[in-house]
């Protein structure tokens, strides 16, 4: 199996990552079990225990692998360069129709670790909190007035489009909360009247 950068060099640790992301996101973590990454990531059910004492381990450093590297695609879109800071909000929204959607990865773990999974749940709290502050720091450069309520607006208005997509299949909910989105940072820029904002309106003598 070929390491994330096209190399055949990849550490068994790494392979083990690798697959149980592919295999956790793709058919749920409850379906997957311990056997099957260990054969997708070409090594022993030994190995991979000696790197991940269990699977409740392997569940959480997966996750805590896509945070490292700034989450999801779309969450990693308020990094896209050259961008305003008011399209980079919009752009967490964008994307590619795919034959199956499948959301958020940490969202289906939260769902699916329920009370059993302690630690699963403290790195999805953890992510989520992380990208609701970039989202808000992305607000105060944009202008908006008040940035904290705008990010967790953003945030909400995020995870309900994934949660829809999700269950719906259709990536159209997207395109529905970007739209939504946009008079949100446009009312929240406007009042703010700050870094790129509008005009604003002079008032009556």
């Amino acid at each position: 199996m070929k390491a994330m950068n096209g190399t055949d060099t990849a550490s068994p640790r790494e392979r083990i990552l690798a697959a149980a992301e592919s295999l956790f996101y793709r058919e749920g973590i409850h379906a997957t079990g311990v056997e099957r990454v260990a054969e997708e990531a070409q090594v022993s059910k030994r190995t991979l225990y000696r790197h991940f004492p269990s699977k409740d381990d392997l569940v959480e450093q997966y996750l805590r692998r896509i945070h490292d590297i700034n989450g999801v695609r779309n969450e990693r879109a308020l990094d896209t360069p050259g961008a305003t800071a008011r399209n980079q909000l919009l752009a967490i929204f964008d994307g590619q129709p795919i034959h199956r959607f499948r959301g958020c990865p940490f969202h289906d773990a939260a769902v699916e670790a329920a009370d059993d999974m302690p630690g699963v749940h403290d790195v999805v709290h953890e992510h989520k909190l992380w990208f609701i502050a970039r989202l808000t720091d992305k607000a105060t450069q944009a202008g908006a007035a008040d940035p904290f309520q705008l990010g967790h607006q953003l945030a909400v208005l995020f995870e309900g489009a994934l949660a829809l997509a999700t269950s719906l299949n259709d990536t159209a909910a997207m395109i529905h909360a970007r739209s939504a989105a946009e008079i949100l940072i446009d009312a929240a820029v406007t009042s703010g009247f700050g870094a790129g904002s509008r005009t604003p309106r002079r008032s009556s003598d």
